[in-house]
């Protein structure tokens, strides 16, 4: 007799009882809110720490189809629903974040091309490897106050403190990952006539792409977090700002439906790199 327990390693729930299962947990969550607001606001009708489904639809609207309180923009009669969007509170917020976030992403490239080269290449390992480990131990945002202080609160101090926080444990990951190609390879390379670029490029750094887009993947949410950081001191603009300012004004009714547009985008830039990293390289297996 087939056994059913979730505790037996060989059992394998079928695919309709794995998607159930998959949700109990969201359900279970989105019950306790519902049931928490309604009792807060049986206390207080007026409750905000947990909105209710008709606070949540307003500060929905607000956010994405009404200006910022410090922006000009007027929307002109009959304006539609994209119109308004494109002008919202949300758009311009994600907007900024994401030009800082997709900066920080591109400035990631030289660290992981000097990655490899450090594990590579004798010289380099000599002369960059010990700088790496030791600032790797810098905590990233103890360095946030001399940022601003170096940079101002210009957009260089966010970038600036995303880079220092995510670069060095990146570079140590890329390195590992060199070290694991089988020297066995390089040295078959050489015999067959490659040179050090064809070894560097064409051999190992090919090997190991999906692991890097894979540590990426992995370190999206540190980005955030570093991101997070610098906006919520020194931002005009900016989720983590929207944010920091709702929270003045217990705005619970914006700050949660930002706190879940950020998971959204999070989780829609993770599939997509982990499509390119399928589309790119379908041999690899996870």
């Amino acid at each position: 007799m087939a056994r059913f327990s979730p505790f037996d390693i060989q059992a394998r729930p079928n695919y309709l009882l794995g998607q159930a299962l998959s949700f109990v947990l969201f359900v279970v969550c989105l019950g306790l809110y519902i049931h928490t607001s309604k009792a807060r606001h049986q206390e207080n009708p007026e409750d905000r720490v947990v909105p209710s489904a008709a606070q949540l639809r307003a500060g929905i609207h607000s956010s994405a189809l009404e200006p910022a309180e410090e922006d000009d923009y007027i929307a002109p009669e009959g304006a539609g629903k994209w119109e308004r969007f494109r002008h919202s509170m949300i758009w311009k917020d994600t907007a900024s974040s994401g030009k800082r976030f997709g900066i920080s992403l591109l400035l990631f490239l030289p660290a992981i091309l000097l990655a490899l080269h450090i594990g590579l290449y004798p010289y380099f390992n000599a002369g960059f490897m010990r700088f790496v480990l030791f600032f790797d131990k810098i905590v990233a945002l103890s360095l946030l106050p001399i940022l601003i202080i170096v940079f101002g609160t210009d957009e260089l101090s966010k970038i600036s403190l995303i880079f220092i926080g995510v670069a060095p444990t990146l570079i140590l990951d890329v390195i590992q990952m060199v070290k694991a190609v089988p020297q066995e390879q390089v040295v078959k390379s050489f015999t067959l006539g490659a040179n050090d670029f064809d070894v560097t490029y064409r051999v190992v750094l090919k090997q190991i792409m999906p692991q890097i887009i894979n540590s990426l993947r992995l370190n999206l949410k540190p980005i955030m977090l570093f991101l997070f950081a610098g906006e919520m001191i020194a931002a005009s603009d900016g989720l983590a700002y929207r944010i920091a300012i709702m929270r003045r004004h217990m705005g619970m009714d914006v700050i949660l439906p930002y706190v879940l547009w950020v998971a959204l985008l999070l989780f829609l830039v993770d599939f997509g790199l982990r499509l390119v990293n399928k589309r790119m390289h379908p041999w690899f297996q996870s």
